[in-house]
């Protein structure tokens, strides 16, 4: 369905605060939600029919449906995204970050995909200081990145400075949103489906969470979104502060984390394993976290996954330990430093955070899962913001 973004405020147009979306606006991402998971599917089911009736399915067509599928679920994860979001009861922390280490540890946990692509990133990022909510603002850059690369027909250029006084941050991502040798004037009205895709609604709504000013202009095939910052450490007394969040509502459950309280949601975990009892009992003690979790059953198999892309930790179960995952740790560990390993031990073994461990790896009992392990996640990921 052809989806409608508003058009981004005029280049120099007053814009001091950034303001959330409507209740009708909201109605059409949910509609747009509906359509990107409910396409996919419906491709998936036809090759589905397709295989039942002929009982045969070649492998451009079991990639097809592989693709489908994973089109679907990566909808249904912005969703819960957007979800979270839209439910206005965010509690923000404020923090002081420098984005440019922030969004050069992204851009390494994303180097597989973009080199898998052929997408070359291009970055001049001078060193800012911002106030903000950490694990948001790592969820933002991991959504401006997922729009990016899905959007772009170029090179990717990404400029971190400060605007003229009065001084704020500023994050401008430029790339071409289709091939400019193929790019004709009846064309270059139409924008492609991808810029306007629930990828966007997510960086979009991200950024207006945390205050932080979208302003994207699509011309000539070319399209540049500028994220603008409030909150600049070191600018003058007076800069506005984020406002309150609203409390949890009296007599809510705070034994477990709500839909409104996931640091650590958008956050990316493999699971390895053989042994599909144990993968249970993991993913079960993450459910709550908003995590997007993968699973495979060898190292193996874990190394294959990591050549698209990286996640943003890894747990796996002791017995895998030996040559091949050594290969792996010190190949992944190459790219990004503070990696997160988190070995699962059957026996009794207290529970271990990599800063206590010789080899930085983090370690727990598997009958602490439940207890430990979402404690020990949000140490171990929150390592890289």
């Amino acid at each position: 369905m052809p989806s409608h973004t508003p058009a981004p405020p005029a280049p120099g147009a007053a814009n001091d605060a950034a303001q959330g979306p409507s209740h009708a606006q909201w109605a059409e991402i949910v509609q747009q939600l509906g359509a990107e998971i409910a396409g996919p599917l419906s491709a998936a089911l036809e090759r589905i029919h397709n295989l039942v009736a002929t009982g045969q399915i070649d492998r451009q067509g079991l990639r097809s449906l592989r693709e489908s599928v994973t089109q679907a679920r990566e909808a249904g994860m912005m969703g819960q995204q957007l979800a979270r979001l839209a439910s206005g009861r965010l509690r923000l922390s404020r923090e002081r970050l420098q984005l440019a280490p922030l969004l050069r540890s992204v851009l390494a946990h994303r180097s597989r995909e973009t080199q898998a692509r052929g997408i070359q990133v291009r970055q001049v990022l001078k060193p800012v200081e911002v106030m903000a909510d950490g694990s948001l603002m790592f969820a933002l850059l991991n959504a401006l990145m997922d729009w990016a690369l899905a959007s772009t027909h170029s090179s990717i250029d990404l400029k971190l400075d400060l605007t003229p006084w009065p001084a704020k941050a500023r994050l401008v991502c430029r790339f071409a949103h289709r091939s400019l040798d193929l790019l004709d004037e009846q064309r270059s009205a139409e924008l492609p489906p991808a810029l306007n895709s629930l990828a966007w609604r997510l960086v979009e709504q991200t950024a207006l969470t945390l205050g932080v000013l979208p302003l994207r202009e699509d011309a000539s095939g070319i399209t540049v979104l500028t994220l603008e910052f409030p909150q600049t450490v070191g600018d003058e007394p007076g800069t506005v502060a984020l406002d309150p969040q609203v409390e949890p509502e009296r007599g809510a459950d705070t034994q477990q984390p709500s839909l409104n309280s996931k640091p650590l949601a958008g956050s990316h975990l493999l699971i390895v394993s053989p042994r599909r009892e144990l993968r249970a009992q993991l993913q079960d003690a993450v459910r709550h976290m908003g995590l997007i979790v993968d699973l495979v059953n060898s190292i193996d198999e874990a190394a294959q996954f990591c050549l698209e892309g990286l996640p943003h930790g890894l747990v796996f179960e002791s017995g895998l330990r030996g040559a091949a995952f050594d290969q792996l740790r010190a190949e992944l560990l190459r790219e990004v430093p503070q990696f997160s390993f988190i070995e699962v031990l059957d026996g009794e073994h207290l529970t271990q955070l990599s800063t206590a461990t010789a080899d930085g790896m983090a370690r727990i009992s598997r009958q602490h899962l439940t207890d430990a392990l979402p404690s020990v996640l949000l140490f171990e990921l929150s390592k890289t913001l």
